[in-house]
Parts: C-alpha cells; sequence; structure tokens
C-alpha cells in the first residue's frame, strides 16, 4: 500500500489530484490512518507525529501522485450573540472549557452537543444547529499549532 510521504499545504501546490479524500475534523487530526480516495484510491496516511489536515491540503504519494484534501460537513453548532461582549464572554466559557471552536465571521461554531448548547442559550447566545465543514483554530503557542491537543507544562 502506497505511503503519504508529504503534507502539500493549501495554496502550495497546483495540478490535477489524482483522487480526493473527504474527511471530518477527527479523521484530519491523525498521525497514522489507512484511506480510501472518492475514486477509490486506497494508501497509508504514515506520519511521525499527528499533523492536523486541512481543507484544500493534498497528500503527496510516494509515487508522486497527490490527493486533494476536503473538509467533510458534520453536524454543528453556529452560535451568535447580540453584541460583541456576549460573544467573547461566549468564548471564553467554550475556551474554559478546551472546546475545539472556529471563529466564522461573528459566529463561533462548535461540535454539535446539547448540553453545550443549553450553556451558551443559558449566556443568552442564538445557537443553531447547522451541516457544514469543521475547521476550528489551531493552538496558539505555534510551535505545534497543527495539533488539536495541548498541555499545560
Amino acid at each position: 500500500m502506497q505511503r503519504v510521504s508529504e503534507i502539500k499545504r493549501k495554496g502550495t501546490w497546483s495540478g490535477t489530484a489524482a483522487d480526493t479524500i473527504v474527511l471530518t475534523y477527527q479523521d484530519r487530526h491523525r498521525r497514522r490512518l489507512a484511506l480510501r480516495g472518492s475514486n477509490g484510491l486506497c494508501f497509508l496516511l504514515d506520519l511521525p507525529r499527528p499533523m492536523r489536515l486541512r481543507d484544500g491540503d493534498a497528500l503527496l504519494l510516494e509515487d508522486g501522485c497527490l490527493v486533494a484534501v476536503k473538509a467533510a460537513s458534520e453536524p454543528l453548532l453556529e452560535i451568535s450573540c447580540l453584541d460583541e461582549t456576549q460573544l467573547v464572554r461566549v468564548a471564553w466559557h467554550l475556551g474554559n472549557r478546551h472546546l475545539p471552536t472556529q471563529i466564522a465571521g461573528s459566529h463561533l461554531r462548535i461540535a454539535d452537543d446539547h448540553v453545550i448548547a443549553e450553556m451558551a442559550r443559558g449566556l443568552g447566545a442564538d445557537v443553531r444547529r447547522i451541516d457544514a465543514p469543521f475547521d476550528p483554530e489551531g493552538g496558539a503557542y505555534g510551535h505545534d499549532n497543527q495539533h488539536p491537543d495541548h498541555g499545560h507544562g
């Protein structure tokens, strides 16, 4: 089975991809995973450490073929507020719970979770369920911005 030899970030590759892989947020944060593209191409993601794949990236296979990465639509909560102060308050509570959060214009997006939806509503936010690709913010310290988890060291 072919292996991924390199990740080409969005905007750094060109040409026609041999296949496309559609992945959820969780599956775009892996170190090792057997994959099958939309056109049936099978290959192995086998990286030295977990890397964050983003919509528009490409995986370079050992034979030189490219596989385009596409973010799958997922059930999300889109949170909006009446003003910036309220939005910052909700964002603080999400961060305090270490929830992956996407900033989408004047909205916040998180994975669908009924408990967190009720918390946000309790803070005065409007919460609605949507299906969309999920691309939350990376880590704040840059040294491991490609990895979704972090420690307090």
